[in-house]
């Protein structure tokens, strides 16, 4: 037997495993050791030092960083876990991975081989548990086969831009390459080469797609995640088109929110201009999403789409388009570009800009709004104002997602991520975590809602453990704001269960090694996050705000209004102070126009 990624005779399982994943460029494995992964953590001990172990405090939080690891940098993202519970801690991160179109590879320990399937100790069939969220999933029978199935495994979950999984038996971890015999068709082995998916546009579907945006006279552009690599492009297409762009939350980063052109986010938690665009628009084009809510798209009986997408299978997906697009963002629209003729003397992006200005106004009095327990809007305003031009920028799930969507203008320069489509709780922290290992040496910031945050707060110890200076700031409600004002809005019922627990999150996180930071008037909101962020390490602001703010969509909804008034009348908590909330709010207009 020869050397190479296909291992040496002496190699066990494990070597012949990690060796491999280094082969396929991966550089960190998150994870957390455990009895049944053992011949594993040896092989990335004796490989430290090509590849780093981040040990996590919980498996979840490893499986979000591996999934955003992958986002902050285009590789192959990998958490490792034992056996049984283990492994099904992982599964929260993976789907994370699976619904943002992530390559992930999820590795776990199952008992011994010849105890399988017998209700021994741990005895959960991950190979089984894990089909759903992962584009291949099996179990390793032998030392021969490792080399093919970690290869095999790399390869779908780059090609099919998801999860992967491999789980080992304990003692197949350590079993050497020269006492397991390949079968006789085994004889090639593994190969670590991948080709480069390439996707050209039909000439007809771009002639049909041109023919409907040239007809149309105000188009709005919805660009997500799959336009990142197409900015050039795009905004060509704006400038033939006239056409305003409006950004789907996982797409924040592809444009400078500052652009003429950017109209913000969409959708619950986007933003009022983006919304009167797709108000106004007869025309649709989207380019590289998916964004989930179809009741914030434009009126499909009025209104013409054209979608652009790599997958075949998520053309017309949320919105009926009459023309699809099957190819890279750039190349269709390098096609696209070629046919669109100019569109003179519309005016729709300068209507666009007018409004944009209008909702900035707005979202600006509402954070300068006085008072105690102080408005949320004024610390993450106050954040944006403060962040670096490099900066990295994580956000968790809830009211603090909408809040960092409106009031976090993204810069060139800057990156966002989120666990979006999800949209789980608890991503926040493991997020910037795996920033501030991909790019050591930025800034990098995780706000979050202190519901999510109590449940991946042990990762507070990573950062400490690591010397990663990340900073976390804390909107400190105590409450699930988001579901509050979903019972309220959405189904018309008093807020329920959603109350918290209040926690002293700076004390916690001195409690960690972590700096801990408190923020309680309005006054004092820029100088503390000046601090903060100046401190050399990871530090904690704990920011006290009013649980009762509302959390309104940018498009009036009648049922949103009339659920709203019964929700109240039937007797929400706090219901006065939420009457008075809705009264100061600026950017209520959304409810009242």
């Amino acid at each position: 037997m020869s050397g190479g990624p296909n291992g040496r005779p002496q190699d066990t399982a494990a070597d012949i495993l990690i060796d491999m994943l280094l082969e396929w460029g991966v550089d960190i494995v998150f994870g957390l050791p455990g009895d049944g992964i053992n011949g594993i953590v040896e092989a990335l001990r004796t490989r430290q030092d090509r590849v780093r172990f981040i040990v996590a405090r919980h498996e979840e939080a490893a499986a979000f960083m591996a999934c955003a690891y992958a986002k902050w940098t285009g590789k192959l993202g990998c958490c490792l876990a034992t056996t049984g519970p283990g492994g099904i801690h992982l599964l929260n991160g993976l789907y994370d991975a699976k619904f943002d179109r992530v390559p992930v590879l999820a590795i776990t320990g199952l008992p011994y081989h010849d105890l399988l399937q017998t209700g021994t100790q741990q005895d959960v069939d991950h190979t089984r548990l894990f089909q759903d969220v992962a584009e291949y999933s099996t179990t390793i029978t032998g030392a021969a086969q490792i080399a093919q199935a970690t290869a095999l495994a790399c390869r779908t979950a780059l090609a099919r831009r998801g999860g992967a999984h491999l789980a080992i038996p304990v003692d197949v971890q350590e079993q050497k390459l020269e006492t397991d015999r390949p079968s006789p068709r085994n004889q090639a082995g593994a190969t670590i080469a991948r080709g480069v998916e390439r996707s050209e546009p039909s000439s007809a579907d771009v002639a049909r797609a041109a023919d409907i945006l040239n007809e149309g006279r105000r188009i709005a552009i919805l660009a997500g995640q799959g336009a990142t690599d197409a900015v050039d492009e795009l905004l060509q297409t704006a400038a033939l088109l006239d056409a305003p762009i409006a950004k789907a939350l996982l797409g924040k980063a592809i444009l400078p929110d500052d652009h003429p052109y950017v109209t913000g986010g969409v959708g619950y938690l986007g933003a009022r201009p983006s919304q009167q665009v797709f108000d106004a628009c007869d025309t649709l084009l989207i380019v590289g999403s998916t964004f989930p809510y179809i009741e914030y798209y434009p009126k499909p009986d009025r209104v013409r789409g054209v979608q652009i997408d790599l997958d075949a299978a998520r053309i017309g997906l949320r919105f009926p388009v009459e023309a699809g697009v099957v190819a890279d963002a750039g190349a269709a629209l390098r096609a696209l570009n070629q046919r669109l003729t100019q569109k003179t003397g519309g005016g729709f992006v300068a209507q666009a800009q007018r409004w944009k200005q209008e909702w900035y106004d707005a979202l600006q009095r509402a954070a300068e709004r006085p008072g105690r327990p102080m408005k949320p809007q004024r610390v993450v305003r106050d954040l944006n104002d403060r962040l670096a031009a490099d900066a990295l920028i994580a956000a968790d799930c809830g009211q603090n997602t909408g809040l960092t969507a409106q009031y976090i203008r993204i810069r060139e320069g800057q990156r966002f991520a989120v666990s979006g489509t999800l949209a789980s709780m608890g991503g926040g922290l493991p997020y910037a975590i795996a920033a501030a290992l991909a790019f050591p040496g930025r800034q990098v910031v995780a706000i979050v809602g202190d519901g999510g945050l109590s449940m991946s707060i042990a990762e507070l110890a990573t950062c400490v453990r690591y010397k990663l200076p990340v900073k976390v700031i804390v909107l400190n409600n105590s409450s699930l704001a988001q579901i509050k004002w979903e019972q309220m809005l959405f189904l018309g019922n008093p807020e329920y269960g959603c109350d918290l627990q209040p926690v002293d999150f700076a004390t916690v996180a001195e409690g960690f090694g972590v700096r801990g930071f408190r923020i309680e008037e309005p006054e004092s909101c820029a100088a503390v996050l000046d601090d903060a962020l100046a401190y050399d390490g990871p530090a904690l602001v704990d920011a006290i705000v009013d649980g009762n703010e509302p959390m309104l969509p940018p498009k009036r909804r009648q049922q949103y209004v009339d659920n709203l008034k019964k929700a109240l009348d039937a007797g929400t908590n706090d219901r006065d102070e939420i009457k008075r909330a809705l009264e100061e709010e600026p950017a209520v207009t959304s409810l009242k126009d």
